[in-house]
């Protein structure tokens, strides 16, 4: 896909009036980035959840750390599955359109928690959050180059910080609801102690919580994708067609393209992996005994540092290489992976939950380092990365089963502190600037 199959081209007449296509291609349309920003702010936010989730279902079906995983491969497999044929689809529906139908089948996946928690199925809970993900994929492939059109091409990148701060800020936020909701007083029970009709009624009361917070999401989404859907004709003239789009993955046999894609596949992997282990890490003996509420309460500080770093992030990327900054964090990380194994209490805790702060840059820099030099064919590559977001479904359940078989999530951790060394080598690596071809 070339930027020209996804920019406007001509006055459209159903277009709002308010907005205006500028004579240097780019959309002048007043509040169109406050909507995206809540895009990423909702996206983000919902993933999220998936942390608060998995420890609860985990406990309900009495499953080990590698099933627990499957929560992540339910959700991230949408991306392999969705992310190309999503963007075809947005180049013929159109960018608001397209937003509406993401909602539109993230509010099915809400909704489909509801059969799930009645028939207390782990299967149906998989697809519930397939659905829901695939709704999210869709969001994903319309909000990262919307943002791009929304202004000048020489400040899409702070215009992609900017709104990845949105995403962070969701991610933080929706946790500490979604533990309360999700949660609640069952999170003081010990099922392990249960047997017999108070195991089944604890199953049935804890599902049924879990329905509820996402029926909660599902009314606020009703109300979204009926504004989204009011304001279709938003954007002016936008060119809806189809085309060839799986020839964006010949991209992958320029190096060092291809190293970063590992690198989106590797970081969001990683990044979900340590989300979601978060609950157990902290309720561990020798870390602070926690409670999965009380546990759960402290996923925002996880994705908080995230938050707070990639608003930095993007001022001290002004001043240095994107490279070196990369390597650096990167290197950060599995420094704090090693603080938190080798030490207990507090200090295990807070090392942690400080890999969230590393994490804040990755994403964009890994991004926009990725696709350097690609010119024209920058957005197709950022179709084929958005389809290596699949990682969040591959690595969670890899250390997962590490946790398994090792018997130890101190030992698990070396998968993600692997990640982060591949990651810090291509930072190292793609330090110098690449001309665009």
């Amino acid at each position: 896909m070339a930027l020209k199959d996804f920019a406007p081209t001509s006055t459209d007449p159903e277009a709002d009036p308010g907005a205006e296509l500028t004579s240097s291609g780019h959309i002048n349309a007043p509040g169109l980035q406050v909507f995206v920003f809540a895009l990423f702010f909702i996206f983000g936010g919902v993933t999220a959840l998936n942390g608060v989730l998995m420890p609860k279902l985990k406990a309900i079906f009495v499953l080990d750390y590698t099933e627990a995983m499957l929560v992540n491969t339910a959700f991230f497999a949408a991306y392999a599955v969705l992310s190309v044929p999503g963007a075809g689809l947005v180049k013929r529906i159109g960018y608001m359109r397209g937003a509406a139908l993401g909602l539109l089948a993230m509010l099915a996946g809400c909704l489909l928690f509801v059969p799930a928690a009645t028939g207390a199925t782990f299967a149906l809970f998989l697809l519930a959050l397939f659905v829901l993900a695939s709704g999210v994929t869709l969001i994903q492939v319309v909000a990262n180059p919307l943002i791009s059109l929304l202004g000048p091409s020489r400040t899409a990148s702070s215009r992609l910080n900017f709104a990845q701060g949105f995403n962070a800020l969701g991610a933080t936020v929706f946790p500490h609801f979604g533990a309360v909701l999700m949660l609640g007083g069952l999170a003081s029970v010990n099922e392990t102690a249960l047997s017999g009709a108070e195991l089944e009624a604890y199953r049935s009361a804890a599902t049924q919580a879990i329905a509820h917070g996402y029926l909660m999401v599902a009314a606020a989404l009703a109300v979204i994708t009926a504004a989204v859907w009011f304001n279709r004709n938003r954007i002016p003239g936008e060119k809806r067609e189809g085309g060839p789009i799986f020839r964006s993955f010949n991209l992958l046999l320029r190096p060092r393209f291809a190293f970063g894609a590992i690198c989106i596949f590797l970081y969001v992997g990683v990044e979900n992996a340590i989300a979601s282990l978060v609950v157990s890490w902290m309720g561990q003996s020798q870390v602070l005994s926690l409670d999965p509420q009380t546990a759960g309460t402290l996923l925002p500080w996880y994705w908080g540092g995230a938050l707070i770093g990639r608003f930095v992030g993007s001022w001290a990327l002004r001043f240095v290489s994107a490279g070196k900054a990369l390597a650096t964090v990167a290197i950060g990380a599995v420094v704090l992976l090693a603080i938190a194994v080798g030490s207990t209490g507090t200090v295990a805790g807070v090392a942690f939950l400080a890999t969230g702060l590393t994490n804040a840059i990755m994403f964009p820099t890994i991004f926009s380092l990725a696709c350097e030099g690609l010119g024209e064919r920058t957005p197709e590559g950022s179709g084929v990365i958005c389809t290596m977001v699949v990682g969040g479904a591959v690595i969670p359940p890899l250390t997962g089963l590490l946790a398994d078989s090792s018997g130890s999530l101190s030992l698990a951790l070396a998968l993600p502190a692997l990640c982060y060394a591949v990651i810090a080598l291509f930072g190292w690596s793609a330090r110098r600037s690449l001309e665009v071809e």
